[in-house]
């Protein structure tokens, strides 16, 4: 294989000069250029991604950092940032939450792992940092952009969504169909967002004149498993219910597949509401109606911010991200008689 030294001493110019021709940096002869050129040809010379990484300056790897690697929810996102990537000669390297640790000391180390790997720039879509361990990366975090979680220093790299508007609109989306008997499988109290939508659920609820004192509500983990676990634990508490809202879709089509092996017909004996409108939601049996949350939008606006402070430019970063309520077949009407308790 080729190397830069192949390519200067056929071309009879100096190491720097080749290099600079193959990095674009640098003033070059219009005749050297040519001769450069052609022995670059002629040598079928390509340069390894180290070789540019030192020419340039730049690793030309952009870090993302998920705090799991499974569902559907990621799944998504990581296609969506590897395609725009690939598009400008970029690569993506991801990290995701390993080791002993706490959620929060997994990101924080995942966070380093991707720095130590020599990346340009980082997407975090972790909830669970603090402003302590930004501050702590130092001068390294002006290259890191934030998705879903917001921090009082670093408003202009963070991407954020209104959850408790989400939470809002599920909430309305419910008693509109008549549902006053509601259950709720939220996620981590640990997860800010989790807390901004079932606050802003919890808020509507009341503002609708609905007694928020009694309703049922477990805490999970974000997974179908738990959705499933959590919708048992409901069946089991004799809790009259005729609305189940899930703070995720994941645990959402958990809730789904229990009701179908219990025998609950959705949405006719229950509805059901997720949140996030991932791609699941669409096929899920029966089809989930759910929050629709802007993700390729964030995610995009966080990403071509970070393009455009690493390497400049001006690609488009957008703040707003409408929230919405995609209606399919989970949710209906609450039943005419009164909701019966349900036991396995």
């Amino acid at each position: 294989m080729a190397t830069i030294k192949d390519v200067a001493r056929l071309a009879g110019v100096g190491l720097g000069t080749a290099s600079r021709v193959v990095s674009g940096k640098g003033a070059v002869s219009p005749a050297t250029l040519a001769k450069v050129r052609k022995a670059i040809e002629e040598l079928d010379f390509r340069p390894s991604h180290a070789a540019r990484a030192l020419l340039s300056g730049y690793s030309r790897m952009i870090g993302v950092y998920i705090p799991i690697l499974k569902g559907t929810f990621y799944t998504p996102i990581l296609q969506l940032i590897d395609t725009e990537l690939r598009a400008s000669g970029l690569h993506m390297v991801v990290a995701f939450g390993v080791g002993q640790g706490d959620a929060r000391r997994q990101a924080v180390e995942g966070i380093e792992f991707l720095m130590e790997r020599g990346c340009d720039g980082i997407i975090t879509m972790s909830n669970t940092l603090e402003d302590a361990d930004i501050a702590a990366f130092g001068t390294r975090g002006s290259n890191i952009v934030v998705v879903n979680q917001a921090f009082s220093g670093l408003a202009e790299q963070c991407f954020v969504v209104d959850h408790r508007q989400g939470g809002r609109l599920a909430a309305r989306a419910l008693v509109e169909q008549g549902h006053r008997r509601i259950a709720v499988i939220a996620g981590p109290s640990t997860a800010p967002d989790n807390v901004e939508r079932i606050d802003g659920f919890m808020a509507e609820l009341q503002r609708q004149g609905v007694d928020t004192d009694g309703i049922w509500v477990a805490e999970s983990d974000f997974s179908p498993e738990g959705g499933w676990a959590s919708t048992e634990e409901l069946l089991a508490s004799g809790y009259a219910f005729t609305a189940l809202f899930c703070a995720n879709d994941e645990m959402a089509i958990g809730a789904l597949s229990h009701f179908q092996a219990a025998g609950i017909a959705v949405p006719r004996d229950v509805s059901v509401l997720g949140y996030d409108d991932t791609p699941s939601a669409e096929f899920a049996a029966p089809r989930l109606t759910s929050v629709h949350i802007p993700w390729r939008d964030v995610a995009l606006s966080g990403l071509n911010a970070l393009l455009n402070r690493c390497y400049g430019g001006e690609r488009p970063v957008s703040r707003d991200y409408p929230v919405s309520i995609t209606q399919r077949a989970s949710l209906g009407p609450a039943p005419e008689d009164k909701p019966r308790k349900r036991k396995r």
